[in-house]
Order: structure tokens, then sequence, then C-alpha cells
């Protein structure tokens, strides 16, 4: 394969340097910040990075609350490409 469609710095699955500014995962904020790294990383077309950085899996049961959220702020604030994520994680 042509060196000009492979990665240099793709480490296997997801970026692993990539950083989301997430708390500790025993603060009680961690689920909702991992629910909008996880959702801004697929708008990113990186969604792996945030699975592995979450510990989570797209679409993630305990994320639904966090993602209903983000979803309706995003309407209201017109991301559309944000709702869309957001309807597909529920989906």
């Amino acid at each position: 394969m042509s060196r000009a469609f492979v990665k240099d710095d793709a480490g296997g699955w997801g970026s692993f340097g990539r950083r989301f500014g997430l708390p500790p995962r025993d603060d009680p904020g961690f689920d909702a910040a991992a629910a909008a790294a996880l959702l801004e990383a697929a708008r990113e077309g990186d969604t792996g990075a945030a699975e592995q950085a979450t510990g989570y899996y797209w679409g993630e049961t305990r994320l639904r609350p966090h993602v209903e959220r983000i979803l309706e702020r995003a309407r209201q604030g017109g991301d559309e490409r944000l709702a869309q994520l957001a309807e597909r994680f529920l989906a």
C-alpha cells in the first residue's frame, strides 16, 4: 500500500495520544464528559480513541441520559451534526 494512505501516527485502533480532558473516573461528572467525548470524537471520525480513553463503547446504555441532554442542547443551538451523531448514538 502506498504510504500516502497510511497514517504514520496511527497506533492501531484510534489515536492513542489524543487527549479528551476527562475528569477522574470516580468524578460524578465523568459519564457526562465521556458522552461528550464520544460524540466529539465521532464528529472528527475518531470514535475509537474516545472509546479507549473513556472505557465506554459507542451506544453505551449508561451514557444515554447524558447523550439525550446533549441532543437537546444541539437541537436548541442549531448544531445539526452533533444532533445527528447523538441520534445515532441513541438508536
